[in-house]
């Protein structure tokens, strides 16, 4: 593999060179020199080159580089609107505007060859037509099935697929209107033409229970059922921890340790002990679960953990990477039991800095399996019961805050990144329905976790880059110099500016953030720095990690739930046992890119499928508020209107043609919309307040009406006051809890182990006025009266 991927570079390396101009194949052997016997592998390389989007075929039938051609590759990424956006695989090159009738029949996510025309009409961006399509990554899509007497057609969920699949009535397959179903594609749009399919799966109805969380696995082809040869190997997994399987391990079992997670965490990845040496230093140790003593290399339950890379945590479920018999029984370091772990053993001085570390195999049995909110409790509030509950393990924690504060006033001093977004915990009832919308709330606990995992991981990604072994890092390139400059324009205009923006520093950006902290700009600017940035990924190659201001970094401490552990994991044990041989070396570094690729792709798609299920709960949750007056901040302000988040971190929506009390001017260089007549400001960080017009589950969109002032209240009649209900709803049944972790996977905002929640958290907005849908008439009827 490494040797035909040699092949392939030396060949596209020959294509860039100025003086090559385009050749035809015949042309390419002679110049080339290929021996008759290598001609069928040359004709293999050049074909999978071009499947690759790295060469490109003209019409003459001549072969050269994409952008010696004015070409470019990369993925479409669609619009519902019709038009989409190629973002090149070159991450240094900006995004190519594609209008609809230049498509071509390319459709979201497809990987395309665009011929880049020339700047659009309406802004600076590139635009371009596509002019090949390299790989089609839509063979399936789920949506809702619609017909007619004689034709039937599929409206894709995803919106970014802007067309409807035509189905003819052979193919309808039992599937009825209204009715969510998975279709098959058989051939794809072109020119004016829909793409045509079959029902290969009917989901069920769109309003019955579950349906919608399963749409949204059925789209980004999710499978929560294991294949029955993984489920075998899993189910002969010894459950307990045998003698044989100690040998060679130092023993810890009686070493104080204790994990802490949310309450409803069940893969419990890591523990963590502390020890104060006689110098005052600290000695920290961390202690994985060694998955890979039953995940071996290319067992089914190896490439099945593979081919999902991650686990994958929707609002109302997990989708495992494991079987649960693994995930939650014996891999989950779960207490007073013997676990096989990965131990690393780090001695930190009061400066923060690791000066010595170990890094072994190791058998453990955890003390206490502890929560968030009851170390919280401890450490905060001095929870008198807790502490005595706990008395064997509660000094430990005063230990783990005072060591775990210096981590983090070390990592901020050298210039890491904090983003400090909110997120949100939907809870929902045991029929799957939102009941309650409310923030995460990070504490003293979470980030005890958060830096000891962070230490742990420099710690490790550092020890094996010194080591020259293959490996697989954590990566967060510098940001594109051309984004930092146009972050630094629309700062400028905020009044803000960066220092160092020809080379800048992740410090800087930290700077600023903790300059507008608190402040209206507070939440746009980090918007707009995140946007900036590169994406984090994994690669076989250490080049840092920008947003921790890392030189070496790594994902180590979650091998339940993330692949790229899994690989390290098994890499470290295979060097640490003297088995890194020239052969192995090879081999890893023929693989590893690919796996490294692999799980960065994997992530992304869990991502938006978690984002998608959070934002479908929380449009549902709306629905049921439709007509209340809500209080809100503005996030955003845009040429066509205005976002809104509420204290429960739901976004919607005011349409600039709602606000009718005035004609509104977008005022791009300062974020705001000006009155013409009023001079009414709208800034970012203004309160208002806000009544929901509209929660439109199905597009997963929210939409708010400005409430101006108090005014459109005052001379309402007496019969129109008594019909507005001053009281707040009735409170709803406790919640149950669905998802079997309250943890995040890591998003990159500088903690390892991601958001986690605790049982607390703020009410859902701030609202009580229930709007009937009369008054919400009359009070529209006036406010169009007040207008010019």
């Amino acid at each position: 593999m490494a040797d035909l991927e040699e092949r392939k570079e030396r060949i596209v390396a020959f294509m860039r060179d100025k003086a090559y101009k385009p050749l035809l194949f015949k042309e390419l052997l002679m110049v080339l020199d290929v021996p008759e016997k290598d001609i069928e592998l040359f004709t293999q390389v050049i074909d999978e080159l071009e499947e690759e989007g790295r060469i490109f075929k003209t019409h003459g039938k001549r072969y050269g580089v994409p952008t010696r051609l004015n070409l470019v590759t990369g993925r479409i990424q669609g619009h519902e609107r019709g038009y989409g956006f190629l973002i090149p695989d070159d991450e240094l090159m900006e995004d190519v505007f594609i209008p609809a009738d230049s498509l071509n029949g390319a459709m979201h996510n497809d990987r395309v060859v665009a011929r880049v025309n020339k700047k659009s009409s309406t802004d600076r961006r590139m635009e371009g037509e596509i002019i090949r399509i390299l790989k089609r990554a839509n063979t399936t899509l789920v949506g809702t099935f619609e017909n007619s007497m004689s034709f039937g057609f599929v409206v894709p969920d995803n919106k970014r697929i802007s067309g409807d699949i035509f189905v003819s009535k052979s193919e309808f397959q039992g599937a009825k209107k209204g009715q969510k179903v998975v279709v098959e594609i058989l051939k794809y749009p072109e020119a004016r033409r829909n793409a045509e399919g079959r029902i290969i799966e009917i989901i069920g109805d769109r309003n019955e229970t579950g349906v919608d969380i399963l749409s949204i696995i059925k789209s980004y082809n999710l499978e929560e059922d294991f294949p029955e040869d993984v489920l075998n190997q899993a189910n002969s997994v010894s459950e307990t921890v045998t003698e044989e399987m100690i040998q060679g391990r130092r023993d810890l079992r009686g070493l104080r340790m204790v994990t802490i997670d949310g309450e409803d965490a069940k893969d419990l990845d890591d523990a963590v002990s502390i020890e104060i040496l006689e110098n005052g230093n600290y000695r920290l140790g961390v202690h994985i679960a060694d998955v890979t003593n039953y995940v071996t290399e290319n067992s089914p339950l190896d490439i099945e953990a593979l081919d999902r890379g991650t686990s994958v945590y929707l609002v109302d479920r997990v989708i495992p990477m494991l079987p649960r018999k693994l995930s939650n029984g014996i891999c989950s370091l779960n207490p007073h039991v013997d676990r096989l772990s990965f131990t690393v053993i780090m001695d930190i001085d009061k400066n923060g800095r690791v000066y010595n570390h170990e890094i072994f195999e190791s058998v453990i049995n955890i003390d206490e399996r502890m929560t968030y909110t009851n170390v919280y409790k401890i450490l905060a509030d001095n929870d008198q019961e807790l502490i005595k509950r706990y008395s064997h393990v509660a000094p430990d924690f005063y230990k783990m805050q005072e060591l775990a504060l210096i981590l983090r006033k070390k990592r901020f001093q050298r210039g890491a990144i904090d983003f400090d977004f909110d997120e949100a915990k939907v809870v929902l009832d045991e029929k799957g329905r939102p009941i309650d919308v409310k923030r995460y709330e990070i504490t003293i606990a979470n980030q005890i976790i958060e830096e000891f995992m962070l230490a742990c991981n420099e710690t490790v990604a550092e020890h094996f880059f010194w080591t020259n072994t293959p490996f697989v890092y954590r990566v967060h390139e510098d940001p594109d110099e051309e984004k930092i400059h146009n972050l630094n324009e629309f700062l400028y205009n905020l009044g803000y500016s960066i220092k160092g923006i020809n080379k800048i520093h992740p410090r800087a950006l930290q700077d600023l953030l903790e300059k507008v902290k608190g402040t209206r700009h507070e939440r746009i600017i980090s918007t707009v720095m995140l946007r900036s940035l590169q994406k984090a990924r994994y690669s076989n190659e250490s080049t840092g990690h920008f947003g921790l201001a890392a030189k070496y970094y790594c994902h180590f401490t979650s091998p339940i739930r993330r692949y790229p552990d899994l690989i390290i994991h098994r890499i470290m044990k295979l060097y640490l046992k003297g088995g890194m041989s020239e052969e192995k070396i090879r081999q890893l570094e023929g693989i590893l890119p690919e796996i490294a690729k692999q799980c960065s792709e994997r992530e992304r798609g869990a991502d938006e499928a978690e984002r998608e299920s959070e934002d479908l709960k929380k449009v549902e949750y709306m629905k049921a508020h439709e007509g209340e007056i809500f209080e809100g901040i503005i996030a955003n302000v845009t040429s066509f209107g205005m976002f809104i988040e509420l204290d429960n971190t739901i976004e919607g929506l005011v349409r600039m043609s709602s606000m009718e009390d005035d004609y509104y001017n977008y005022d791009e260089a300062h974020y705001c919309l000006v009155g013409e007549r009023t001079r009414k400001i709208y800034r970012i960080g203004d309160t208002v307040k806000v009544i929901l017009a509209k929660a439109d589950i199905s597009a997963r969109k929210i939409e708010f009406i400005l409430v101006e002032s108090d005014d459109d209240f005052d001379s309402i009649d007496e019969e129109t006051e008594d019909e507005i209900i001053f009281t707040k709803r009735k409170k709803e049944p406790s919640a149950v809890k669905r998802t079997s972790r309250s943890t995040k996977p890591d998003k990159d905002k500088a903690d390892d182990k991601g958001r986690r929640s605790t049982s607390s958290g703020n009410k859902p907005g701030k609202k009580g006025k229930i709007i009937d849908k009369k008054v919400y008439e009359k009070i529209m009827g006036k406010r169009k009266r007040k207008k010019r």
